[in-house]
């Protein structure tokens, strides 16, 4: 039990103004080392801590301390990690999942937002924070008519600060591009990692696909629109350097699947890849219990795992211990790393969301399109 908690409990029948005490001043939830103590103040029959933390019971029940409306529970947290949760609170027959009112930091994602846990020693990268003396990039759009599709798309193209029409650079396509703006400060990180001579000077193609679920799903239609439409049309616009070594493509979930269809089927196209959390199912040595939107992605890395092939010179792959993918990454690494190809792994504890995302973008990006600063040290 920790230090904070035990003291409340250890009072003779707390009243209010005693718990109004123990809460002034305090950072909710409360984090002592490994050991962090989780609050919710308010009527209730019962209160559940909901997680994203796969093996670990998703309904934690919280205790109530006597003759208080303070609910606790102590929940074992490693240190450096990041846990999104909600509360489950039951009143009046009624089950609601809220924020959790006494924790103000929260993370976004399409579907909403979450409580953030921060575990002992995790800190938010500084490298995704505003800087004064970075110079931004600027964003424009461009539209590319898709034969693939049958339909003009529009992509969101960033241009790094002082772009020159004269100089050339590398290519990275980015599937999920506007969330991972939005989400995972995207256009803040590259514009500090390329300040800080981290990373190289990069046109990055933002794109963002109207029917997620089946087009990055290995369709090879997008495929054929990413390498064969896609990508041209940005050399004819834009000043591009030539070589697989200067194309890249990253996503995450679904997106990296997108990303690792389009390199298997375009095998030496693209010499960079950047997968994170990749929802990588397949059913060689056992039944995939993802349903039937993952039935073309594991047919298609099915059919890798068969016979996979060399398709990329470097190959960055993340993903987080507290997600149900890790398994499937995990798997996949070693059969990359036998076609030749240079693969680093990092696992963070963390679960399927866009701040892991975000966190691992230096280290991924600065190993995939080092700048001057680490091209010294290579």
């Amino acid at each position: 039990m920790t230090l904070a908690i035990r003291e409340l409990l250890a009072t003779p029948a707390p009243s209010g103004p005693q718990v109004d005490d123990f809460l002034a001043g305090r950072r909710c939830p409360i984090v002592e080392g490994g050991t962090v103590t989780f609050l919710y103040r308010g009527e209730a029959e019962a209160v559940y801590l909901q997680h994203w933390i796969y093996g670990l019971e998703s309904a934690q029940p919280f205790a109530r301390i006597d003759g208080t409306d303070l609910w606790y529970l102590l929940q074992e947290v490693p240190v450096r990690s990041r846990v999104e949760y909600k509360l489950e609170v039951h009143e009046g027959g009624v089950a609601r999942l809220i924020r959790d009112p006494l924790n103000p930091d929260l993370a976004h994602d399409p579907f909403g937002a979450n409580s953030v846990c921060h575990g002992a020693d995790y800190a938010e990268p500084e490298w995704a924070e505003p800087d004064a003396e970075a110079r931004p990039g600027t964003i424009e759009p461009v539209i590319v008519d898709s034969a693939a599709f049958a339909r003009r798309e529009e992509v969101s193209v960033y241009l790094p600060a002082r772009f020159r029409p004269s100089r050339e650079y590398a290519l990275l396509v980015v599937h999920d591009g506007l969330d991972y703006l939005r989400f995972s400060a995207l256009r803040t990180v590259l514009d500090n990692l390329i300040h800080r001579g981290e990373i190289a000077p990069l046109v990055v193609a933002l794109t963002q696909t109207r029917n997620r679920l089946g087009e990055y799903a290995a369709d090879e239609r997008h495929a054929e629109f990413v390498a064969a439409e896609l990508v041209p049309a940005l050399e004819r616009r834009y000043p591009l350097a030539s070589g697989a070594r200067n194309r890249g493509m990253m996503g995450a979930s679904f997106g990296a699947v997108a990303a690792f269809s389009v390199a298997v089927r375009h095998p030496a196209a693209f010499g960079r890849l950047l997968l994170q959390s990749g929802s990588f199912a397949f059913t060689d040595i056992g039944p995939s219990r993802r349903g039937p939107l993952y039935e073309p992605v594991v047919d298609f890395v099915n059919r890798y795992r068969e016979q996979p092939i060399r398709f990329a010179e470097r190959v960055f792959v993340s993903c987080g211990v507290y997600e149900s993918l890790i398994y499937e990454n995990r798997s996949l690494v070693p059969l990359l790393q036998r076609t030749g190809m240079e693969v680093r792994f990092v696992e963070a504890w963390d679960g399927h969301n866009w701040e892991n995302w975000r966190d691992r973008l230096r280290e991924g990006l600065s190993w995939l399109f080092p700048g001057s600063l680490w091209m010294f040290y290579e």
